[in-house]
């Protein structure tokens, strides 16, 4: 089962609290634990930690323990960085689309809208049976499973799949 912790900008004591980043909501939830241990592993927590805006799709712990056996271990090795870090990037568009705007943004373009991400890669979005999936550049596919997780600096769309560049 998949909990969310939701940040969000909440008034406390007549002062407003903004909402934490991308890192620290993914770190609030047990459901991307493998998630944030892969960020840190990259050296990707000041980054996603910026300004951006980003829209992350981040692949829940169960997407992870998916791959085949010795996959995350292999990514988490020092010596595979660069990959590691290309694998996460994948997972990264900049700017933020909730997804109403990724709804809007698939059927504006007769049902598959393709975005660049800042790895350099392609995935196309696509509706299926009332909800967002995603294609990688190799025909792997996701799906949203929670989506508008909201972020200081973004938005993260939980998805049950790891999704690879080429």
């Amino acid at each position: 089962m998949i909990k969310v912790l939701f940040a969000s900008t909440a008034l406390l004591a007549g002062t407003f609290v903004q909402a934490q980043t991308i890192v620290g909501v993914a770190a609030a939830n047990e459901n991307f634990t493998t998630l944030v241990t892969a960020v840190k592993a990259a050296d990707l927590v000041e980054t996603l930690n910026s300004a951006g805006p980003f829209t992350v799709f981040a692949p829940v712990n169960d997407a992870f323990a998916a791959l085949p056996e010795g996959t995350v271990a292999g990514l988490l090795k020092p010596e595979s960085k660069g990959a590691l870090t290309g694998v996460l990037t994948y997972h990264v568009v900049s700017g933020k689309f909730e997804a109403a705007a990724v709804i809007d943004a698939i059927k504006a373009n007769n049902g598959a809208f393709e975005v660049t991400t800042v790895q350099g890669g392609k995935i196309i979005l696509s509706l299926a049976d009332g909800n967002v999936k995603l294609a990688d550049e190799n025909g792997n596919t996701a799906t949203v499973v929670i989506a508008d997780v909201a972020a200081s600096n973004g938005v993260i769309h939980a998805i049950d799949t790891v999704v690879m560049p080429k």
